[in-house]
């Protein structure tokens, strides 16, 4: 795997963010991270074999993980001591399925957007409430904005939470549109059909930005 890794491309994609792109290689476990010397702020590990999001060294430069399409059922408890500035979390299509399943994320103090569209989990009885209320510091969840009446709904049915604090002005900074979930269905399916890594980006920063890409409309 550390050999993959030195060898995968690299770029600076369309956010300008360097990213490493170790997509569609089988890889079936997290190893050997620490040859990338912390210089990625993403990296991009769709369609492989992952099962267990671990194994990290300390990463402070790395903001974006994907992840679409492995077998992801559990996440280390000390992910967020391991990737202390982790912005982006995208778990589209793996195995989590029980709603403490992203308890360790509590622990990415940073994180802002995170996605588990088809995931077993997103089946479960007031998820949307339950994820908002456990990870305060998200501003999208599976690619629509957590607004204010969320918060104030799932403080209502869970409780308080300690730094559950929600700010208005920050909304701003997040993409200026939501998504239907058809929509998400086919920019992730043009992503899995893109024939270059430009292609990749292009949707991925629309995915980023909530806009639609024209040749989807």
């Amino acid at each position: 795997t550390a050999d993959l890794i030195s060898s995968a491309p690299s770029f600076v994609n369309t956010v300008r963010s360097r990213e490493l792109d170790l997509r569609g290689n089988k890889i079936p476990f997290l190893e050997n991270l620490g040859v990338t010397q912390d210089q990625y702020d993403t990296i991009d590990f769709t369609d492989n074999e992952i099962s267990k999001l671990e194994n990290f060294p300390i990463l402070k430069r790395l903001t974006t993980l994907i992840l679409h399409n492995n077998r992801i059922t559990r996440i280390a408890d000390n992910l967020g001591n391991c990737l202390p500035n982790l912005e982006w979390l995208v778990l589209n299509n793996n195995r989590l399925a029980d709603l403490n399943d992203i308890e360790p994320l509590r622990g990415c103090k940073k994180l802002t957007h995170l996605s588990l569209l088809e995931n077993p989990i997103v089946m479960e009885k007031n998820y949307r409430l339950f994820v908002i209320h456990r990870l305060p510091t998200l501003r999208m969840l599976d690619f629509r904005k957590v607004k204010l009446k969320e918060r104030k709904e799932a403080k209502e049915m869970f409780g308080d939470l300690k730094n559950s604090t929600f700010v208005p002005g920050e909304v701003a900074h997040v993409a200026s549109s939501d998504f239907t979930r058809p929509q998400i269905e086919a920019i992730m399916e043009a992503i899995k059909n893109s024939k270059s890594a430009d292609e990749v980006q292009r949707y991925k920063k629309c995915l980023a930005t909530g806009e639609m890409p024209p040749n989807l409309l």
